[in-house]
């Protein structure tokens, strides 16, 4: 398992069985504590030999003043305040899987054609500050105008009939293979 997965899963845990946000470990890698970036932890509950969305929640840019701290807030709203799922609970941990995303900043695209759904993620944003947001390479999304769709649907935003901006961005996902 990699730094990434096991602090957002040291810190599920915990808040899971004591209500509590752990402070940042002090023995993870250097760029934990130098980076800011945007990073979304997603939750995975393995169940039957299927693996099934248990929480997402994230950053498209940093709020914290380090990835040690954008993990852990995002870990802790991913099981607990994602509003499609009730919250974690200890008697969960064992099925669970984590995955990591960390974002690199958006850069503004004019076209759907300078997407590419296993490569970027987009951002559908409007000019009031609505936005939605959409990672990359997720099973079932095979092409950009869907990939929009979605983001767009997720941001509440009209895309035939409201005048918006799309942005893309790289992530590097850190998975674990499997669960505890």
């Amino acid at each position: 398992m990699d730094e990434y997965t096991a602090l957002a899963r040291q810190t599920v845990e915990t808040y899971a069985k004591t209500g509590k946000a752990i402070p940042a470990p002090q023995n993870l890698p250097k760029d934990f504590y130098r980076a800011r970036k945007g990073v979304f932890v997603t939750i995975y509950k393995n169940e039957g030999g299927e693996k099934n969305l248990r929480g997402c929640v994230g950053t498209f840019a940093p709020t914290k003043d380090d990835i040690a701290q954008e993990i852990i807030q995002n870990a802790i709203f991913a099981s607990q305040e994602d509003n499609r799922f009730s919250p974690i609970t200890a008697d969960e941990l064992g099925d669970l899987s984590y995955e990591v995303s960390q974002l690199e900043p958006p850069e503004q695209i004019y076209s759907h054609a300078d997407l590419d759904t296993k490569r970027y993620g987009v951002i559908v944003k409007t000019t009031d500050g609505r936005c939605g947001l959409l990672l990359p390479d997720i099973e079932g999304v095979d092409s950009p105008l869907y990939q929009i769709e979605i983001a767009a649907r997720k941001g509440g935003i009209d895309i035939e009939r409201e005048e918006h901006s799309l942005f893309r961005f790289s992530v590097t996902k850190y998975k674990e293979t499997q669960s505890k």
